[in-house]
Parts: C-alpha cells; sequence; structure tokens
C-alpha cells in the first residue's frame, strides 16, 4: 500500500514528525517498506508562465524563453526541455535557489542570458519523470511558491502489509491504527448523501447468493467527462503510485486508495439494464478493459448487463461499457464480495489487479453506499451533472455479521505479562474505531465490519500489544515450578540411537510426512494411506505409511548427482487410516548403497551386502539389549532371498515382528534410477528401544566350560531356530552361544550344511563337572536332533 504522508495527516492530525511516524507504523505492524521525501528544498521555485519561446541563435536543441514570474518584467530563461513552449506554465527555479547539488546562478548560454532554470519534475525531487518540463495546470497562479501549489514537503510511503490487514489498504484504515498509537482522532469523513434530482436509476439483481450480498449503484447525467482531474488529486494519485488518466476513472481510483472500496464507472448510454451480479456460464467470453480475452466457468463472478457480461466481479471492468471523453450520462458502481468468491480468480486469467487483491482480502461491507455517495460529490463538483437516487441492494442475510468478542481483564494481562490499565484499553479499542462496553471482568467488543481479523479474544489481546508498544511490556522470564522427568530405564534413548548409526557413517534425513500417492502404489504401500484434503501438490497428495519410499526417493537424488556411496537414515512418523482419526506410529528407517567401506588403502573395495546391513542394525539392537530374529520375507518391494523379516524375542520368549531388513527388489530400484544395488531396514522405533529392565548380579567365581560342536542340518533349517532350540536345551548354565563356522562342499552332503557353535557354560555357585557339561551337551543335541534334523558332523 502506498500513500501520501500529507493525505494521511489529513485523516489524522498528529504532531508525529516524519521519521516517528514512519517508526511508529512500523512498531504497529505496519511495516514501512519505502519512504521517498518529496519537495523538500524548494524555497525560491514558483510557477512560473512562459510567454514566448524562441529558437536560440547559436543551439538547435535550445530555447530562449521570457518567462512571467508575477514581477514587474519578465525573466528570460535558457532551455533545453523538448515540450518548452509559448501558454506553458512549469515551475521556475529563480536565482539562489538550490535545486538538488545545483544552485541556480545567472549565466550565459552560448552567449544569451539566462536568469533561472524551468524544471522538471525529476530535477525538483517529486517525481521520476525527466522527459520535460513539469507541466501545470493553465490556472496555476503565477507567482506563487511551488511548494504552497502542490502541496509540499510531502512524502510517499509504502508499507508491506501482512495479508491480515486488509483494513489498511485505504488511507482512511491506516488512520485508525495511527490514531490509537499517536493518542490521536480519526477526522469526520465527509460523505453527506447526495439528494437526487432526476429519476434516473439502474435496476439492480442479485443472483450469486453470499458471494455477492450487496451492489450500489447510482446515474448521474449530464457529466463533462473531459473536466481535468483536479492537482490536489492527480498529486495524491501520483504519490501513491497511480497515474492519472481522465477524471471520472481517477475518481474511482481515489476512493479506492482512500476508503479501501473498489469501484467501477460505465458509460451509462452503453447499458440497457438491469445490472446484475450472477457467475459466469461456461464458454462465455469477456474483453477486459486490459484488451485482454477472458475465457470464463462458473467459478468466476460476473456483472451483468439484460445478462450480457460487462465486467469481472472484483476484478477488472469490460471494455465494451467503459466510460471515455464521450461519455455524458455515466453508472458509478461500489460492491461488496466475499473474499473466497474472487480468491484465485486473477492469477487464473494471469492478472494482478488493486481491486482484486482489496477483494481476496476482505473489503468492509459498510462502504458501497459511503464510497457512491463520496464519490458522487466529487464527480458533481469537478465535473457537473444531475445525480440520480442511490440504489442499494443487499442480502442481509447473506451480508457478515459484526463479531463481538469478550476480553477478559485477567486474560490480558495474563498473555502480555504486565497490566495494561483499563482506560488505556478502553482509548486503544475505542480509537481503533471498536465500540467497547465494559463489564465486570473486562469488555464487551463489536468489531467494526472492516476488521476481517478479528475473532477471537486473543486477537483482541493482540491489538492492544501492537498499539500499547511492544517495546513497553517488561521482558520477564517464566516463573512456576519445573518437573524433573528422569530417564526411564526401560527405555534406550533416541540419541544414542542417532549417535550409533551416525557412528556407522550414515547421514540423518529429515522427508516431508506426505508423498505420491503413485510412489506409495509403486512400492503396494498404499493400504490405508491417509489423503490430503488441501495438498500442496500432487506430488504430495497423501501421508507416508512407511518411511522407506522418501528415504529411498532422497537416496536416488543422491546418486544421480555422482553420489556413488550414500548412507541415510530418519526417524519420523507414519500414518494409517484410522476409525476416528489416522493412527500415527513412530519408527526408524534406513538405506545405504555403494561400497561397505569408504574408500582407503588399507582395506580391499568390496560391495556393500545384506550381513552389513545386518551388522548395522544388530548395532542398534545392543544398546537396547534386544534379541532379534530374522525370517525370510515375501514383501513386494524386497529382493526375494535376500530380505527378511525383523522379529524381537520378549521376556516371555515369543518372536513380535517390528520391521524388515534387506535388499529392495531390481524392479523398485529400475523405477527409481538407482543403478547400485540398495539395501536398509524399517522398524517401529517403539518396539526396539524398549529394553528389559536391568538388574544386579554378581559374577560367577567359577570358571566357564566351552564346548565346540558341529552339526549338518539341511539348507533350509536357519540359524535363528537352531539358536533358539540351544538355548532352550541348555538351560539356565548357557552362557553364550556363538555360531563360528559355516561350510558346504566336500564331506557335506549335497543340499546340506555344516553349522560350527561354540557353547559357553558356567555355573553360580560351583565348578562343573565333566558329566554336567556332557549332559548339557546331549540335550542340545538331541534336541537339534529331534527338531531339525541336525546330525553331529562326523
Amino acid at each position: 500500500m502506498k500513500f501520501s504522508e500529507n493525505w494521511l495527516r489529513q485523516h489524522v492530525k498528529t504532531s508525529a514528525s516524519r521519521d516517528a511516524l514512519a517508526a511508529t507504523l512500523t512498531a504497529i505492524g505496519l511495516e514501512v517498506e519505502a519512504l521517498t521525501t518529496l519537495g523538500e528544498q524548494l524555497d525560491g521555485v514558483v510557477v512560473g508562465k512562459i510567454l514566448a519561446a524562441e529558437k536560440h541563435p547559436e543551439a538547435d536543441k535550445l530555447q530562449v524563453c521570457q518567462v512571467d514570474v508575477g514581477a514587474a518584467a519578465p525573466l528570460q530563461i535558457v532551455c533545453g526541455a523538448p515540450n518548452a513552449r509559448a501558454g506553458l506554465m512549469a515551475p521556475l527555479a529563480t536565482i539562489g535557489t538550490q535545486v538538488g547539488n545545483l544552485t541556480i546562478k545567472a549565466a550565459k548560454l552560448r552567449g544569451v542570458a539566462s536568469n533561472g532554470m524551468l524544471c522538471s519534475a525529476k530535477e525538483l525531487g517529486i517525481d521520476a519523470d525527466a522527459s520535460g518540463l513539469l507541466e501545470l495546470p493553465d490556472d496555476a497562479p503565477v507567482g506563487k511558491p511551488l511548494a504552497d501549489y502542490l502541496g509540499l514537503p510531502d512524502a510517499s510511503i509504502e508499507l508491506k502489509l501482512t495479508p491480515n490487514r486488509a483494513d489498511c489498504f485505504g488511507v482512511r484504515g491506516i488512520a485508525f491504527d495511527v490514531a490509537a498509537a499517536t493518542g490521536c482522532e480519526v477526522e469526520p469523513l465527509h460523505a453527506e448523501p447526495v439528494a437526487a434530482v432526476t429519476t434516473a436509476a439502474m435496476a439492480v439483481e442479485l443472483s450469486a447468493g453470499a458471494d455477492a450480498p450487496r451492489f450500489c449503484c447510482r446515474v448521474i447525467e449530464g457529466v463533462n467527462a473531459t473536466a481535468k482531474t483536479p492537482l490536489w488529486m492527480a498529486q495524491r494519485l501520483l504519490r501513491s503510485g497511480v497515474r492519472p488518466i481522465s477524471l471520472l476513472v481517477d475518481v474511482t481510483q481515489y476512493i479506492m486508495l482512500e476508503l479501501g472500496q473498489p469501484m467501477h464507472a460505465y458509460d451509462r448510454d452503453l447499458l440497457t439494464g438491469p445490472l446484475g451480479v450472477r457467475h459466469a456460464r461456461a464458454g462465455e467470453t469477456l474483453t477486459l478493459l486490459n484488451g485482454d480475452a477472458a475465457e470464463l466457468d462458473a467459478q468466476f463472478l460476473v456483472i451483468t448487463d439484460a445478462d450480457r457480461v460487462v465486467g469481472l466481479a472484483g476484478i477488472m471492468g469490460g471494455d465494451a461499457t467503459k466510460v471515455s471523453d464521450g461519455t455524458r450520462n455515466v453508472v458509478l458502481e461500489a460492491a461488496h464480495f466475499a473474499p473466497a468468491a474472487i480468491i484465485g480468480r486473477s492469477r487464473k486469467l494471469g492478472l494482478h489487479t488493486d481491486a482484486g487483491h482489496r477483494f481476496e482480502r476482505g473489503v468492509d461491507p459498510e462502504l458501497p453506499p459511503i464510497a457512491i455517495e463520496y464519490a458522487s460529490r466529487l464527480i458533481l463538483e469537478i465535473a457537473g451533472g444531475t445525480p440520480g437516487p442511490l440504489v442499494d441492494v443487499a442480502r442481509l442475510s447473506d451480508m457478515p455479521q459484526p463479531q463481538v468478542v469478550r476480553l477478559r481483564r485477567a486474560r490480558l494481562a495474563r498473555v502480555l505479562g504486565t497490566q495494561v490499565d483499563d482506560a488505556e484499553v478502553t482509548r486503544m479499542l475505542g480509537a481503533l474505531g471498536f465500540a467497547v462496553e465494559y463489564t465486570d471482568a473486562g469488555w464487551t467488543v463489536t468489531v467494526p465490519p472492516r476488521r476481517f481479523d478479528i475473532a477471537i479474544e486473543e486477537d483482541l489481546v493482540e491489538e492492544i500489544a501492537r498499539i500499547h508498544g511492544y517495546d513497553a511490556i517488561p521482558a520477564t522470564l517464566p516463573a512456576g515450578s519445573t518437573r524433573l522427568i528422569a530417564p526411564s530405564e526401560t527405555r534406550s534413548s533416541e540419541h544414542d540411537t542417532r549417535r550409533q548409526l551416525v557412528a556407522r557413517e550414515y547421514l540423518e534425513a529429515i522427508n516431508y510426512a506426505f508423498v505420491d500417492a503413485a510412489l506409495l502404489a509403486y512400492w503396494q504401500l498404499d493400504t490405508g494411506s491417509v489423503a490430503l484434503a488441501n495438498p500442496l501438490s500432487a506430488e504430495l497428495g497423501v501421508m507416508r505409511t512407511r518411511l522407506l519410499p522418501g528415504l529411498t526417493a532422497a537416496l536416488a537424488r543422491n546418486s544421480a548427482r555422482q553420489q556413488s556411496r550414500v548412507r541415510l537414515f530418519e526417524l519420523g512418523r507414519t500414518f494409517a487410516a484410522g476409525s476416528a482419526a489416522p493412527i500415527e506410529t513412530r519408527r526408524i528407517a534406513a538405506v545405504a548403497c555403494g561400497d561397505a567401506a569408504s574408500e582407503q588403502w588399507g582395506v580391499a573395495a568390496r560391495k556393500l551386502d545384506f550381513h552389513d546391513i545386518k551388522g548395522d542394525l544388530d548395532s542398534l539392537a545392543a544398546i537396547s539389549g534386544a534379541t532379534l530374529e530374522y525370517r525370510a520375507s515375501t514383501q513386494p518391494f524386497a529382493h526375494p532371498g535376500r530380505s527378511a523379516e525383523v522379529y524381537r524375542l520378549n521376556e516371555a520368549g515369543d518372536a513380535v515382528c517390528i520391521g524388515w531388513i534387506g535388499q529392495l527388489h531390481p524392479r523398485v530400484q529400475q523405477a527409481m534410477a538407482i543403478d547400485a544395488e540398495v539395501y536398509g531396514f524399517e522398524l517401529e522405533l517403539d518396539a526396539l528401544l524398549v529394553r528389559p529392565l536391568p538388574r544386579a548380579a554378581a559374577l560367577s567365581r567359577y570358571p566357564s566350560v566351552r564346548r565346540d560342536l558341529a552339526f549338518v542340518v539341511p539348507e533350509s533349517v536357519h540359524w535363528a531356530v537352531m539358536q533358539a532350540t540351544v538355548r532352550q536345551a541348555a538351560g539356565n548354565q548357557l552362557r553364550d552361544l556363538q555360531l563360528f563356522d559355516r561350510y558346504v562342499g566336500k564331506g557335506v552332503e549335497s543340499g546340506c550344511k555344516s553349522l560350527a557353535m561354540a557353547l559357553i557354560l558356567q555355573d553360580d555357585s560351583r565348578t562343573l563337572t565333566d558329566r554336567d557339561v556332557d549332559a548339557v551337551v546331549a540335550e542340545v543335541v538331541a534336541a537339534l536332533s529331534a527338531n531339525h534334523g541336525a546330525v553331529i558332523r562326523g
């Protein structure tokens, strides 16, 4: 929002200096993005009239001008501006005047005396136009100081508004905030109703429901559309970043900048009537004021004339009914459109308009009739004409209703951390335009309809905080007791888990919790997935059911960027549809590809395999003391024969599946454009971190005994199930069990394998005898033979 400082001061009579005003605006949340001073040093610059302009005898591009400045005799000025001509009113800097870094002196240019300088707007520091002399209106008073005539000095202030402050897209809306912050009052707006002189009027039909609940219009006949826009209005528009076009258009722009209400003017003679608002029909088109042809659909609101589309509601008018210099009868229109009906429509057409920018954020529904009356009075004063009655059609049931919000004194003090005097709270809210009533507990506040951002008590607390001043709120440390929670002995730390994986050369990744539905479907992990109602994009449309797809996609992006050895892990949540709400599960996953070890001279290069990734997982299990079992997996995304389901043995000896480990299926790797073999695992984090309660026990004072046994078993028998059998058969005297050899080949029957294991036996109360050890070994041999067909290798 860009506006003139003097324009703002007309609405709020504050004595604050320019710098203080800018600082105040920023402090209350209306950040001043740019401040350009205008006409700071114009002493000695007056309005001049060129009486004659003759070619310089010695230079083709110079003219010798005789300029009237109200003195006894005209001044002779040598000027090179292309628009210098007899009869032109232009600013003239007299001798001794400082113009920028130049002090004007009497001089001779190519032998001709020059006693001053005719100036452009850029030379005077009031505009960027340097194409020629600043042209003033023909009725400008000759000899009058230019600063007085143009209302200078001034400043052009540009605010960087947040989307919730739609009320500050008008100078008057900003004035309320300034008044509250500086202890002033906003001046009354003089927009008294204009009495109808004729009965000329346009009927109005509203057919868009709550999307367009109010529409106001007025016919003014006999206007002089060629009347000049007054200098004061043109200057305010220029200082607000708007170029004057013509009186009727400039008035609508002026009202929008001052009040925040967009308006539009139609040529009455190009309308049939009635005017209406409805949703567009598929296939309708409209040629806009900028010449573009807009193809419409039912998402757009349109202004109609006898059902003919003549305007794009809330965005831009149509070219067929625009006002021009030939307009004699004009229809002024101001309406209220719901933000939801306008949001995104401009972008769909590749447009950005001031009207759309305001309506998207919310415009005061009470403003349309005020804007019509204000604009009517301006047009009648400048261009004449005879006004008809104001037509105000409103669907009251669809109009936004004023919010009534309760503000509790105790809540205000608690949130701010300080007490604000009741009278000051009342003053600030009143200055902001709120209707305030005292209650025993605080205040009941009726919010003006222009403040779409005020809905709950905390919104009012924020208003008090920003107007009172954040720097006026004392900085205090939070008070209260702190309860220390000791870490649980039955759960290992997530920090230890992260640190262990980092120590094994993994990097932690953080991925979006939502992924492409097609990716989950390809992995066949889309069962129970939760779709997002409003996704960021089509590629991020569902919540993830597993971590591996997203983590593998991250590995693929690294691999595509010449990273041959990638190791990533992630701790995060997955989501599955539940009866009432999605079910969240904390999981841990890791993926790796490339060489088993980083390149070095001491170790020969070797590709990563299943046992490397299993070793990484076993190191995590060791933190919590978990005993893991691995059983063949049939997951559709897994490589058959190189993947397993991961089970954890609980204290009761039961095996519970907690995840998966192995190599990805080559089909998945190919689909994700990964050339190397990818291994990984994913487990339920809580199931991995739980650990038995530590129990203190004395170390045995008696020696241990080791017995090595080698068994021949069928190839299909897994070590995990043999291990469970051995532990159960050996009983409490088994301290450790180690598999130290696997052999197939000569001496071992085809389809079988030899597994050699070490049994470490020990007792807490005595030294084991050979008879004791032999008994345990016999139990183990018998159990393995009975359960797995194992035979002692000869």
